[in-house]
């Protein structure tokens, strides 16, 4: 046998029929369509007339594979109620889903609760819910809770508790307000006297702000302090001898002269 001879078994394979090749073919002239006609034409979907009455594809219910009744649950999940339970938000003992409506972990308990997710739980909780997958059943149960499927659906829950608590913690919050304001009035009026005496160590050989002088900035004003010129009457009382000695010694580029520091330092002394 050589690669030429290679084929498939007899009838493995068959030609596609190709229409419309001359009337010896037995598919020529109106390619097995017939003659005239709506079905010898495309684009023709004749095969749900029924002769102009309605069709039965029209006359049957169109529910298809959605249940008519089905349950809507609410889904909790695994960590939604891990927040709850380290928030400490939930009662003790049995939670269904009145408590976990009231504590605000679900909006609403629709048709009941139904368990989702995965993760960890960190405090075991006795849940009664309407369902649960196996893997949240799981992790409830490692933590030291438990499970109980519940049937039926459950009763509405109104949140009323909340509100009036709310409104008795306000009100004494209002009566002691005036009492708190009373008492600081009359001890800050003679709080506000006390700067006044601060003026007295001016006077004194404490250091002055030097760099208030146009002239002066931070490194004047130490070249100055090096010199023992520390307040504003220490350069008011400059003579003229001394400013041409600091001029040379402290590269000071006469501006003492030219800013007129005694002048200045005089100025903010009377001040």
């Amino acid at each position: 046998m050589r690669l030429n001879e290679l084929a498939d078994n007899p009838g493995a394979t068959k030609d596609r029929l190709r229409v419309g090749r001359g009337v010896g073919s037995g598919k020529g002239k109106t390619a097995g369509r017939g003659v005239k006609g709506q079905k010898s034409r495309s684009g023709v979907t004749i095969g749900g007339y029924e002769g102009g009455q309605m069709p039965i594809y029209m006359r049957l219910p169109k529910r298809g594979f959605n249940k008519p009744n089905r349950l809507k649950f609410a889904e909790l999940s695994i960590r939604r109620l891990n927040q709850a339970v380290e928030a400490g938000v939930l009662p003790k003992g049995d939670v269904d889903a009145a408590a976990l409506v009231n504590a605000g972990v679900i909006r609403r308990a629709l048709d009941g609760v139904r368990l989702i997710g995965g993760g960890k739980l960190s405090k075991g909780v006795a849940l009664h819910v309407r369902g649960a997958t196996p893997g949240a059943t799981k992790i409830v149960e490692a933590a030291g809770g438990s499970v109980t499927i519940v049937d039926g659906k459950p009763a509405k829950v109104e949140k009323t508790e909340a509100a009036p608590k709310a409104k008795k913690a306000a009100a004494p919050k209002k009566a002691a307000a005036p009492k708190a304001e009373a008492a600081p009035k009359a001890e800050k009026a003679p709080a506000k006297k006390a700067p006044a005496k601060k003026a007295a160590p001016k006077a004194s050989g404490e250091k002055d702000d030097l760099t208030k002088i146009s002239g002066i900035g931070p490194v004047f004003a130490k070249r100055l302090n090096s010199e023992g010129i520390m307040t504003y009457a220490d350069v008011a009382g400059l003579t003229k001898a001394r400013i041409a000695e600091l001029d040379e010694k402290l590269d000071l580029k006469n501006n003492i002269d030219n800013d007129d520091w005694p002048g200045q330092a005089k100025a903010l002394m009377g001040k």
